[in-house]
């Protein structure tokens, strides 16, 4: 079981007590019907209370210099209340590119804007199945980028696009603003409302190149942003079993709480033993990261995030009945989220197979 300090554990109870006020179903399902997605004054006043837009960057950048523990009890409460917020595309994403494939000069310029949330980044990679399918789409020829990214989260709202493109001598990281000549951001339709995704199709746009990401650095930056990932899905995943698990001790059928039946008993518990060893395997995945070792427990930590997600969330729907299908039942709002994050940053397949031969290449 993985032991947090008190200081960590008083982090938690401060991220979840602001998402809790802020962050209720009713908002998240208000935020799902507008353009930007998100609540600009919010997500101001978490960044200048909370400073969680800064919380894995490093002081010299302008952040508060945690680690993927840190950012992991964060992403777990954002997914455990559905927060809607260019957090994941600016914070985690953008943010580790710059810190993992950028030059010193770029850092120092781009990341205290990012870690004060005062700019919203996303990463454009033409990809996210894989790794190794990264800079197929996407081309730079001297500062001149073209090419499309299918899917890129928050583009709509971003001041910033970090683009990933391959160079002559491997993928080039730059940075160009987001209504730049030659970029169009086209928004596209999702199962989960709640993250807005868009296409963007740059054109001969120029854009300054702040730096290199090597393949090393790609496989950094991938398993960072899916152990972030993991810890917002088993948050998710705890939230779906905490509901579900109260439903059934009120839901009354045949005299009896439905809780009591002997079926329902053993699917719940066999839940929570999935559950569990999903959060032990994520936690264990962000220790990891801080130390450096054990990279392949990023994957594990992703396809089991995945598996336990989706089968809280099915099981939310089915043992509610009937009611678990409709839309003023919040339950299809987690569920939404849960298919989505199973096949981004790459599906549990992938994340296996990338696992074994990760452990192939190590022994």
């Amino acid at each position: 079981m993985t032991e947090y300090t008190q200081d960590q554990e008083t982090f938690r109870d401060v991220v979840a007590r602001f998402l809790q006020a802020k962050s209720t179903p009713a908002d998240v399902r208000r935020l799902m019907d507008t353009d930007e997605g998100f609540d600009r004054a919010v997500w101001q006043q978490l960044c200048r209370e909370v400073g969680l837009a800064g919380t894995h960057i490093p002081e010299e950048y302008g952040g508060f210099g945690f680690g993927p523990v840190e950012l992991g009890i964060a992403a777990e409460e954002m997914g455990r209340y559905l927060y809607c917020s260019p957090f994941l595309s600016s914070s985690v994403m953008a943010g580790y590119a710059i810190l993992n494939g950028a030059s010193e000069a770029n850092r120092q310029k781009l990341l205290p804007e990012i870690a004060s949330g005062s700019t919203i980044a996303t990463l454009v990679l033409d990809s996210v199945n894989a790794p190794e399918q990264v800079g197929r789409q996407l081309r730079a020829t001297g500062n001149e980028l073209d090419g499309a990214a299918p899917i890129v989260t928050d583009a709509h709202v971003a001041d910033l696009l970090i683009v990933v493109a391959e160079g002559k001598e491997g993928l080039d990281l730059f940075s160009i603003a987001s209504d730049a000549d030659g970029v169009a951001i086209h928004a596209q339709d999702a199962l989960d409302t709640t993250r807005k995704l868009s296409r963007v199709v740059l054109s001969g746009a120029v854009a300054d190149k702040i730096g290199h990401l090597s393949e090393a650095g790609l496989e950094k930056t991938w398993n960072q942003i899916s152990v972030a990932l993991a810890h917002e899905m088993i948050g998710g995943a705890q939230q779906l079993f905490d509901s579900t698990l109260e439903y059934t001790k009120v839901r009354v059928q045949f005299g009896r709480p439905i809780g009591s039946f002997q079926a329902l008993k053993h699917r719940c518990a066999d839940l929570l033993l999935a559950l569990e060893w999903a959060k032990a395997v994520t936690h264990h995945a962000a220790f990891c990261l801080c130390a450096g070792e054990e990279p392949e427990t990023a994957s594990m930590a992703k396809a089991m995030a995945s598996d336990v997600y989706m089968e809280a969330a099915r099981a939310a729907v089915q043992l509610r009945g009937g009611i678990g299908f409709t839309w003023e039942e919040d339950t299809h709002l987690w569920y939404k989220r849960a298919k989505a994050s199973e096949v981004f940053m790459g599906s549990p397949h992938m994340h296996r197979e990338r696992l074994l031969s990760q452990i192939e290449e190590a022994s």
